[in-house]
């Protein structure tokens, strides 16, 4: 297994992109309301990508065909955006968003409530965020990368939800995939030891229901098998020989913190 160290030079990179992808979410979050398409979504997503002068890194990936993966309730991942699928209340809308800047990408996803939300899909969201940064509480320099799957399931799995198992996390620098894969479900290897310089994508998917998935026709969009709700929660991080740090927080979630 090949995992990227990443430079000095290629950190401040990363950086700067994880700094715009950030801007980006905050930005997308505001403009989403009720009655508008997933279709429009992504249009307004790709439009403010480019504003930064970045490029969309998941348009025309692998055959991808938007800017912004945008899943609505029982899509866990990798929901197509479409002109007849209007957002409605009460809906929970996951947006995964990539970008490219000057050569470096930066990955993150956030999962929003419209309007007023059920008490059990607003927990959802938090808790799928909360794995998150129980998982990054292992992610030093020199602990393995099954502390993190570990303690994201872990806390996912007490509240009784189904930790996806099919899709993973990974390694993220000069190319949107790289090494290592890095799954959010207990594993009893311990996978590769973490060193200073790496930098991931770490993004638990969660079911409020059962982990079981299945993909739909158009060979993209994820959805849980019980028609349960899900959430994704996601961060570009770097590795330290301290504290890791995270790349695409939002202002917002700066203030909050």
């Amino acid at each position: 297994m090949s995992v990227t160290i990443k430079s000095a030079r290629e950190i401040e990179l990363m950086k700067a992109a994880g700094e715009i992808l950030a801007k980006v979410h905050q930005n997308l979050e505001e403009e989403l309301r009720e009655g508008m398409s997933t279709w429009e979504v992504d249009r307004i997503g790709e439009e403010i990508i480019r504003s930064y002068g970045c490029v969309p890194s998941f348009k025309n990936y692998q055959g991808y065909p938007a800017s912004v993966c945008v899943s609505v309730n029982d899509e866990v991942v990798h929901g197509i955006p479409n002109k007849k699928h209007r957002l409605q209340e009460g809906d929970i809308v996951s947006l995964d968003i990539g970008l490219i800047y000057k050569g470096y990408h930066s990955d993150a996803a956030r999962t929003h409530g419209i309007g007023t939300i059920s008490e059990n899909a607003s927990r959802l969201i938090q808790r799928t965020r909360q794995s998150f940064f129980e998982g990054i509480k292992n992610a030093k320099s020199g602990n393995h990368l099954s502390d993190i799957s570990n303690a994201i399931a872990s806390y996912a799995e007490s509240f009784g939800y189904g930790v996806v198992r099919e899709l993973v996390g990974h390694g993220i620098g000069a190319n949107l995939h790289e090494e290592p894969e890095i799954p959010n479900f207990k594993t009893r290897r311990r996978g590769i030891k973490l060193r200073s310089g790496m930098t991931l994508a770490i993004e638990p998917m969660i079911n409020e229901g059962r982990l079981d998935v299945e993909w739909l026709d158009d060979d993209w969009t994820v959805v849980t098998q019980d028609g349960s709700l899900s959430a994704h929660y996601e961060n570009t991080v770097l590795i330290t020989d301290g504290e890791p740090e995270i790349l695409t927080l939002t202002e917002k979630e700066k203030s909050m913190m």
